[in-house]
């Protein structure tokens, strides 16, 4: 997902889900693009689960510290990868509860009434 799909002026009227970022991209680190995501009002609570084949606990670790919700190292294995990105997908698509929207929070941090839907 191009970061323009979130910030630019053409995106779409709802936010995904959640977003299952690697670090390891081929124009901009993933950290970089999980900061991006935080900087912006329109994004900051916007789920992040950093699914990388990176075993570094310095990753790990600033994955944590830039706010990503979650932190899963690729399995190798290709049946392994596949039933991980289907728990992952159930987990946050079912279970999970989203966080309010950002235009739905009041001052005082509370939520209106009426619950946006993602």
């Amino acid at each position: 997902m191009r970061l323009e799909y979130l910030h630019g002026p053409r995106r779409s009227m709802s936010l995904p889900v959640a977003v299952l970022l690697d670090l390891n991209l081929p124009q901009m680190h993933g950290l970089e693009v999980l900061k991006a995501i935080r900087a912006s009002e329109t994004t900051k609570v916007l789920p992040v689960v950093v699914l990388t084949s990176s075993a570094e606990h310095s990753d790990r670790i600033q994955a944590y510290f830039q706010h990503a919700n979650s932190y899963v190292q690729k399995p190798v294995d290709y049946e392994r990868f596949v039933l991980a990105s289907r728990e992952l997908g159930l987990y946050w698509t079912v279970t999970n509860v989203p966080p309010p929207h950002a235009d739905d929070a009041t001052s005082d941090g509370s939520t209106g009434l009426a619950r946006r839907q993602w």
